[in-house]
């Protein structure tokens, strides 16, 4: 069995993974990554964040095509199958796997597909698809192994007809009818996607309202507009058994409710990838829900072995994973790091969902005399232009210094105009300020622009 000496060894090429090995590389350190998978990118690229984006960006310019009168001069709206819509949205996945793989080639990053397993603190052994081992030894070793659809025991995931958020990427076929159980971030995206694509969605919810995180108004925006596209929710919600059989797959819900449909998509909760580490041979120990913990320095209660991404739980978002697999390696180099805590929302729906910040819901609850700006995207040249005119732009500030608590969008681009609040609102002191909207000249047309207009709205209810 070889065995190889690293100064760093990084488990996982995701967005956590692939950002700490980098970052290591460039400042003098050998690097080595361990993927279990064939090719490069982690659950990101292969089954979470772009295979999603990238079918909903495909369904998003169907339903453009479909609903926009111009194009009928062309013809009469087009239907699109699932697997056609899927096929297209590989080739971005293929582009994605080619990219990164250059990164890790043109950093001299050594990499090893297999699983890796703990042989000690130290030590890793690496067992490829042929059985072969390899041994790995390093002074730091960063996890970074993602995570993976949670699947409860009493759900039969081997039935052809039930999928969880990586396996519906194989679906050959277009349901006519879906059942999602899980109203989350995954399962909203999903909703709408599927609804999209002219599929009749029940959308199961065990709360109350969908995504409670979320400011109750941006909240009840999805609602309504999922509700538009088709989709029946069904809140307060908990599922008893799910059967399969030939045809569909029958939900009993606890509440007494039986619902039919052609496919089942389970999209309730996530699970990190430990169980294939030997944590119990280094001592460490995962949540119920296989997640690792840290402290603010991104260590485990091994201090030479740090974690990052979605195994260790919140934010789960592959913009975090990329910042904490940065910084964990910055910390493990003695250089400058944050702990990051602050991160931006974005949810992938139709339309698009973005924030930064804290809520209506909690800024009064903590009593904090704030105001409302608000800015319609109908009420702007560029979505007029565009026809997305769905939307809305939201800034919470406070009644006497002005000073911006929150951003919150509704609408095509918001994962894209949040960005310009949230630079603003993370200037120290005096300069996180509303006025700073006024005072500065956006281009026109815009949809940055609705910032100016929020912010004239809001100082036009200051008093």
């Amino acid at each position: 069995m070889a065995v190889h000496n690293y100064d760093v060894v990084v488990i996982g090429t995701g967005p956590a993974g692939e950002s700490a090995a980098i970052n290591a590389a460039k400042h003098g350190k050998r690097v080595a990554v361990v993927e279990k998978q064939p090719v490069l990118g982690g659950n990101c690229t292969h089954w979470g964040t772009i295979p999603s984006k990238a079918l909903r960006h495909q369904v998003k310019q169907i339903m453009q095509f479909n609903t926009n009168r111009m194009f009928r001069d062309i013809g009469e709206p087009r239907w699109f199958s699932f697997p056609k819509v899927m096929e297209r949205s590989r080739m971005t996945i293929d582009q994605q796997v080619e990219m990164r793989t250059k990164f890790y080639a043109r950093n001299r990053i050594d990499l090893y597909s297999g699983v890796a397993r703990f042989k000690d603190e130290h030590t890793l052994l690496v067992r490829d698809r042929q059985e072969a081992l390899e041994e790995l030894v390093a002074q730091k070793i960063i996890i970074a192994t993602g995570s993976r659809p949670y699947r409860p025991a009493d759900i039969n995931f081997r039935h052809p007809r039930i999928y969880d958020s990586d396996t519906i990427l194989s679906l050959s076929h277009t349901p006519r009818t879906l059942v999602i159980f899980g109203a989350g971030v995954i399962g909203c995206e999903y909703a709408s996607i599927f609804s999209g694509l002219g599929v009749k969605v029940d959308l199961i919810n065990n709360r109350d309202r969908l995504l409670s995180f979320l400011d109750d108004e941006i909240s009840d925006a999805l609602s309504y507009h999922l509700r538009k596209h088709g989709v029946l929710i069904r809140h307060n919600e908990e599922y008893e058994r799910v059967e399969g059989d030939e045809s569909g797959v029958v939900v009993y819900l606890k509440s007494g409710k039986k619902l039919r449909a052609d496919a089942f998509l389970w999209a309730n909760g996530r699970t990190g990838n430990t169980d294939e580490l030997g944590l119990e041979n280094i001592g460490l120990e995962a949540n119920g829900r296989g997640q690792l913990q840290v402290d603010d320095h991104y260590r485990t209660a091994i201090p030479h072995i740090y974690a990052a991404g979605d195994v260790i739980g919140w934010p789960s978002l592959a913009s975090a994973a990329y910042d904490q697999g940065l910084n964990a390696c910055d910390e493990l180099l003695e250089r400058d790091y944050r702990f990051v805590n602050e991160v931006p929302t974005g949810i992938y729906t139709i339309p698009e969902i973005s924030s930064f910040g804290r809520t209506e819901r909690e800024l009064t609850e903590a009593k904090v005399p704030y105001e409302v700006a608000q800015a319609f995207f109908k009420d702007t040249a560029r979505a007029q232009i565009t026809g997305d005119t769905v939307g809305m732009l939201k800034i919470l500030f406070h009644q006497d210094t002005l000073e911006i608590y929150g951003i919150h969008c509704f609408g095509d681009q918001a994962s894209e105009i949040v960005h310009i609040g949230q630079a603003v609102m993370q200037q120290k002191g005096e300069a996180n300020t509303l006025k700073y909207f006024v005072n500065t000249t956006f281009n026109y047309p815009t949809m940055a622009e609705a910032y100016r207009v929020a912010a004239q709205n809001g100082l036009n209810r200051v008093f």
